[in-house]
């Protein structure tokens, strides 16, 4: 079935049960997409399904529920896989999320090329999640976590991420490709390009740009990429690493256990092969089943479609936002998506949060994870509104109102 071009987001809120609500009074406005999206109905209906019917644990039952439960969690990774055009399904790892799967790079492959004065670089608007495993990692390999500057306007310093290459021995980079403190969408590709001419490794940061578009694994070259289901609107707790298949095979298990073995004596222990090798334990079956729900949900859609509605969104607000005194955008990068994050003269983020909450507005505040970036724009927090296709001009006039009226309160 080809994807609908024909977009219409208020047609596709019907598909998400939560919207349909009340808070405080005044209809619910879903402004906190950066954090976690919402699910629709038929991700809630596959995990109602699965623990309904196929309830069992998967790959070894001699059962009949085992064998559903086996094809609908393995289907599930042949989706992903298709989704983001990896050349093989067992290039996907199920994990956790995002933070997981930086988790296993950083534990099982940095050891295996880094050292003492080596150096590991990540972006200086990078969740803590993309910088701190790094540095538990380079720490007891007596290496640098050093961070790639990003300039007064919120974008990637070209320049100076190119003359790191040329001041240090750079054997890793890790970037987002969208930031959720910033909006800003790096230049991934690009970056790519010169970290593998200088022979270091890429590892892309996908969370925050699953949710806008798809990423394409084999056309951005990088060598891992990871992403969490509930920021495509699949359930929390599962999501996935992508890796190339040579360097996946020559990576230690990270955790031990059931499954990820081949044969286990108190002489030594063999591992199984890929994918199972990093999938240590019964794992998170009804959710991976979610997150294959919610790729069939998204692929009846032309994501560029709802990628250009999107845009639209951010546009309206950050137009809005440039015409107010006393209102500073954090991040105005030459490229965005999806986030507007600002600070009211006067105000603290969290008591601007409360006010828009007691209009039905739900936005987030505080550092996003990301204190380098907020201490860089010399803020220690802000309040950031992030759309989704659901999302609708109403939604953001909404929002001007709502921070209008809570101005008055400040």
């Amino acid at each position: 079935m080809s994807p609908i071009k024909h977009f219409d987001a208020e047609l596709i809120r019907a598909d998400f049960p939560i919207l349909h609500q009340q808070i405080h009074g005044q209809p619910l406005v879903y402004l906190d997409n950066a954090a976690t999206t919402q699910k629709p109905q038929s991700v809630i209906d596959a995990l109602v399904h699965y623990y309904s019917f196929d309830n069992a644990n998967v790959h070894r039952g001699a059962h009949t529920l085992a064998d559903r439960a086996t094809a609908s969690f393995e289907g599930a990774r042949v989706k992903i896989q298709q989704f983001i055009n990896a050349p093989h399904s067992h290039e996907v790892i199920w994990t956790r999320g995002t933070t997981e799967s930086i988790n296993l790079v950083a534990h099982s492959f940095l050891p295996r090329i880094a050292g003492k004065g080596d150096v590991v670089l990540v972006s200086a608007m990078e969740h803590h999640s993309n910088i701190v495993p790094w540095q538990l990692v380079a720490a007891t390999l007596g290496a640098q976590v050093l961070p790639i500057p990003v300039t007064d306007a919120g974008d990637i310093d070209l320049i100076a991420y190119d003359k790191l290459f040329e001041q240090h021995q750079v054997k890793m980079v890790s970037v987002t490709w969208v930031s959720n403190a910033l909006g800003t969408v790096n230049p991934i590709e690009a970056m790519t390009v010169t970290a593998h001419k200088a022979g270091a490794y890429v590892m892309i940061d996908a969370a925050q740009a699953v949710g806008h578009w798809t990423p394409d694994v084999q056309a951005l070259d990088a060598d891992f990429v990871a992403f969490s289901g509930h920021k495509m609107f699949a359930p929390t707790g599962v999501g996935v690493l992508w890796g190339r298949e040579a360097l996946l095979n020559a990576m230690p298990p990270f955790l031990g256990g059931g499954e990820m073995i081949e044969t286990v004596s108190f002489a030594g222990t063999t591992f199984n092969q890929l994918p199972f090798k990093f999938e240590a334990g019964t794992p998170n079956i009804a959710d991976v089943i979610g997150l294959g729900a919610a790729v069939d949900y998204l692929n009846q859609f032309d994501r560029q479609a709802m990628r250009d509605h999107e845009d639209g969104l951010l546009a309206a607000a950050h137009d809005w936002a440039k015409q107010q005194s006393g209102l500073r955008i954090i991040g105005e990068a030459g490229a965005k998506s999806g986030v507007l994050s600002f600070v009211l003269d006067g105000a603290h983020a969290s008591d601007v949060g409360m006010l828009l909450d007691q209009q039905g507005v739900a936005v987030r505040t505080g550092n996003h994870c990301a204190q380098p970036i907020m201490a860089q724009f010399g803020v220690t927090g802000t309040v950031r509104a992030s759309f989704s296709f659901y999302n609708t001009l109403d939604d953001v006039a909404r929002l001007a109102a709502a921070v209008d009226k809570a101005r008055t309160f400040l």
